[in-house]
């Protein structure tokens, strides 16, 4: 099977890329896909201080680290390869992958290339869908609305909601819920992984002291976003090798 390149990003900050990028890699976890990772917060590297044995922190703007994520996908003996782009960093990372050829060798199927577009409710954060859409001939591109508040995506004016939603071109949609705001900062003080949350299990390996009830809700959080991922195509490739949707 290709290898795939999965990106996820905005030019917005405080949208929830990292969040999506943990609940990505620990989707593909739990269905046993292998996945490696590059943090592009250099040097702090958020993503890593939850994924570890899996994350490098890269500079995307140095042509070495470029060379890390893209010369090793088909020596690197695993499937998948995400890249956490820091906000600020989506048109700057598809501007370079289009100019040094990226783009147009995954238009040109040698590997699968797909963006997960973390988009807010704000018209500046939905703005971004019009300005990327030069480069999404070719991409898999799934516009990720993320719920971290209780808010909307101006569903209440349809002229609003059908400009930015009603006709994306080849674009794919899903629906983050919004992660019960304890349990979320009781798991991003442990620094562990969803998943690890869940399971009761400490950063150490040990077993965990985590809260029963705010396991619970990061259970229900992870099962619906499993569903949402699930009905993207570039993932369910993954799951199946390609030969359709997987199994319920």
């Amino acid at each position: 099977m290709k290898p795939t390149l999965i990106l996820v990003g905005a030019d917005k900050g405080g949208v929830g890329k990292t969040t999506i990028s943990r609940a990505l890699l620990d989707f593909f976890a739990r269905k046993n896909v292998l996945t490696r990772a590059f943090d592009t917060e250099n040097p702090r590297g958020s993503l890593k201080r939850f994924y570890p044995a899996i994350t490098e922190v890269i500079d995307l703007e140095n042509v070495a680290h470029q060379m890390k994520v893209l010369d090793t996908m088909e020596t690197a003996n695993v499937p998948v390869t995400l890249v956490d782009l820091k906000a600020g960093g989506l048109s700057y990372a598809l501007d370079i992958f289009e100019r040094i050829g990226v783009l147009e060798a995954a238009r040109n199927n040698q590997f699968t290339l797909g963006l997960f577009h973390i988009v807010g409710s704000s018209i500046a954060s939905l703005d971004e869908i019009g300005e990327i859409s030069k480069y999404l001939n070719g991409i898999e591109y799934v516009v990720t609305r993320n719920f971290i508040n209780e808010t909307n995506f101006f569903e209440w004016d349809q002229t609003t909601h059908r400009k930015y939603f009603a006709n994306l071109p080849k674009a794919q949609e899903i629906d983050i819920p919004k992660l019960n705001e304890m349990a979320y900062e009781q798991i991003d003080l442990s620094g562990v992984t969803f998943k690890d949350f869940i399971e009761n299990r400490a950063a150490d390996g040990q077993p965990g002291k985590f809260s029963f009830v705010l396991r619970g809700y990061a259970r229900k959080w992870c099962s619906e976003i499993d569903e949402e991922f699930a009905r993207v195509k570039m993932v369910q490739d993954l799951l199946t090798g390609g030969r359709g949707t997987p199994a319920a």
